[in-house]
């Protein structure tokens, strides 16, 4: 358990000796000597523990706290990406490649590509690193705090990345039958309950599984997505699933849930392509009898039988121009109605009555969604692209001109006072905060919304947040990959661009010293693991007009990365290139996985004139018939528009209105009784919390 708690929450829990074996244990227990490796062991990886964790350990026998290190060790790093050997293509990188001439690099290149191997080069002494990054601190846990990450997974209010769907598995297929008892009252998110109830069939099957999805499970969609997740498939719907043959059992079980379900054949109709899929292996006319209201809806949506929707009665009154009438109809649907309201506002003969409708339903609107509208009307005429996130597991990004048709400001400002109104009342409902400190620095951190295609990392960002940059006058990319089922070539470059984001240069495997920077060289064969970095000096690059250096990797061989057996970036801050090992996990600041489907991944991004990094965490679709940074330029900086304009609810605006709310805000942490900030308190780091608990 400790390796999840570990990454979740920066917390270990350490079972504590009681009765008369553990005083007279505690006399034996580890001394300041063994402590102190311990710490600095740990100190390795940029971390520290705190004193109630060296507490609890003094009083361990020293096997017992060998153990605890050793297995702490291993976790602290992968976490950072210290398990593997990163060895570059010039070993004494970064001296190695600036003291060579251009037309060596050039030679050693054409050498290296023939023969697909590394280049032999001696490895230099370096000297000690010092190094400016703040550690990280982990804490003594317990065991309700660390069964309390499974309940605000299930009570979650937005999509769960890769690494929390994982975690979800593992709580129910450990806890057993006792997992019950940490489930929440609701499961809030559709997405979120069918991966849950999937696991719970798969793990836990019998008579409390079969009670919890005939309690939850309300809708025809919610069904689909619980079959998809059983044949392991998307539950966001994004994309198709392939339907493997089901036990009787199973096919008796799905269709009995649809035969209580309400406005069955339209909700079915909705996703008419993939009920097709399900109906080959759901076999519904064997059970028409049994299961009649089922069989009927089957036979409209397989058999395309005419059918008037919702949906369609509301498409066709807008073509008319009858936006009016399709407000009124919308009214019985308030979450739709929500994101419709920027288009029945403009095309209403009275945007007034339109707007006093959507007062009327508000409070039947989920919190994300007027959160979204909120943002969306607050920053409305004010920004440059508007940008799209599409479901999936794979991070795209769609960006688009901004500009809309005007709103009358009564207008405007009307929607933004019925969704702050609608929100204050919804949490004047919750405990009491008290005195509340909000950290100004949550306005750079975004509300996480929608996190399925997140990757894996050392520190949980939402996509397009930004983080300061460590005050270290360098920076170290890093990446580290091994083959796939062939030789696999992943190109780690350092894209340029100025304040107007135009394409100054790039570091990459044809171009390894420019702008203050240097490449390690190119790797292109990994049978036992690679490694390539670039050194980024942050001064000269400012001074020759650099603003933003996008972090770009590619797959030259046109592998996907999931088909890799492992790839992994980040970046290290500092004070000295020449010093300590090429890979320094001390100075690691974020590590990411890189696992999606796709031969182009962005990471991040360094704002060199605001000192900040952005999350990016995205992909370029399309398939470059040569896949490097030239032939993709035209994608990054799309993206990179696209990342720094982006207009989403953000964490200060969220716990702002909690504290209006439910307490009072204060200037100063020391003042308050609950604190929202980047390192103590609630922070964006504490995404599980954030989605169970505010929104």
């Amino acid at each position: 358990m400790n390796h999840i708690y570990l990454r979740r929450r920066r917390k270990l829990h350490v079972e504590p000796l009681t009765g008369a074996a553990g005083a007279e244990l505690s006399t034996l227990g580890a001394g300041v000597p063994h402590l102190a490796m311990v710490q600095k062991e740990v100190a390795q990886f940029g971390f520290v523990l705190s004193d109630s964790l060296l507490d609890r350990l003094r009083i361990l026998p020293v096997e017992q706290v060998t153990q605890f290190l050793l297995a702490v060790r291993k976790d602290l790093q992968a976490m950072v990406g210290a398990h593997r050997v990163h060895a570059p293509l010039y070993p004494g990188f970064p001296r190695e490649v600036l003291a060579l001439s251009d037309a060596e690099l050039y030679l050693n290149a054409v050498r290296h590509y023939l023969s697909l191997r590394r280049m032999p080069s001696a490895v230099g002494q370096r000297p000690p690193l010092l190094h400016g990054k703040v550690p990280e601190v982990i804490e003594l846990g317990t065991i309700d705090d660390f069964n309390s990450i499974f309940t605000q997974l299930a009570s979650a209010k937005s999509s769960l990345s890769a690494q929390d769907k994982e975690d979800l598995a593992w709580f129910v297929g450990h806890h057993g039958q006792a997992v019950f008892s940490l489930l929440p009252a609701q499961v809030p998110f559709k997405e979120n309950l069918a991966l849950l109830g999937a696991h719970l069939l798969r793990l836990v099957p019998g008579e409390l599984t079969l009670m919890f999805l005939h309690t939850h499970i309300t809708t025809a969609t919610d069904v689909l997505r619980l079959a998809v997740a059983l044949a392991g498939g998307d539950v966001s719907l994004a994309a198709p699933t392939r339907f493997a043959s089901m036990k009787r059992a199973e096919r008796k079980l799905l269709l009995g849930l649809l035969e209580h379900i309400g406005n069955l054949t339209e909700d079915m109709r909705r996703w008419a392509e993939r009920w097709k899929r399900l109906g080959k292996v759901l076999h519904p006319g064997e059970f028409a009898q049994r299961f009649p209201k089922a069989f009927a809806a089957f036979d409209v949506v397989r058999n395309d039988k005419p059918f008037v929707s919702f949906n369609s009665r509301i498409e066709v009154l807008l073509s008319d121009g009858n936006a009016d009438a399709a407000a009124q109809e919308l009214l019985a649907r308030p979450g739709e109605m929500a994101r419709r309201l920027d288009h029945l506002l403009r095309t209403a003969a009275d945007p007034d009555a339109v707007l006093a409708g959507f007062a009327q339903v508000a409070a039947k609107v989920s919190t994300p969604v007027l959160l979204q509208v909120l943002t969306h009307f607050s920053f409305r005429g004010r920004q440059r692209l508007r940008s799209f996130f599409p479901k999936g597991d794979v991070a795209n990004v769609f960006a688009m001109n901004a500009a809309v048709a005007p709103l009358a400001v009564e207008l405007v400002t009307g929607v933004a006072v019925v969704c702050e109104s609608t929100l204050l009342e919804r949490f004047a409902s919750l405990p009491a905060l008290g005195r509340c400190y909000i950290d100004p620095e949550l306005r750079h951190h975004l509300v996480p919304l929608a996190q399925r295609s997140g990757s894996r990392s050392l520190r949980t960002l939402v996509r397009g947040s930004s983080v300061p940059m460590p005050e270290s006058p360098f920076v170290r990319l890093f990446l580290w990959w091994m083959n796939g089922r062939s030789r696999t070539d992943i190109d780690l470059s350092a894209v340029m661009y100025d304040d107007d984001f135009n394409y100054l240069d790039s570091l990459t495997y044809y171009n390894l010293r420019n702008y203050g920077g240097c490449h390690s060289g190119d790797i292109v064969d990994a049978p036992q693991g690679a490694a390539e970095f670039i050194d980024l000096d942050l001064a000269r690059l400012r001074q020759m007009n650099v603003r933003f250096v996008v972090m770009m990797l590619t797959s030259f061989t046109m592998q996907a990365y999931c088909d890799l057996p492992e790839c992994f970036a980040g970046w290290m801050a500092r004070r000295d290139t020449g010093s300590g090992e090429v890979f320094e996990a001390r100075t690691v600041v974020d590590r990411i996985d890189v696992a999606s489907n796709t031969q182009t991944c962005l990471p991040l991004v360094f704002d060199l004139q605001e000192r900040r990094v952005v999350w990016m965490d995205i992909a370029l679709k399309g398939y470059p018939r040569l896949n490097n940074v030239h032939q993709n330029l035209s994608g990054v900086s799309l993206m990179l528009r696209a990342l720094t304009a982006l207009v989403k609810p953000d964490l200060w605006t969220l716990f702002s209105l909690h504290a209006r709310a439910r307490g009072e805000m204060v200037g100063s942490p020391t003042d308050a009784q609950t604190v929202f900030s980047v390192r103590e308190g609630i922070t964006p780091f504490d995404t599980d919390r954030v989605r169970a608990e505010f929104l």
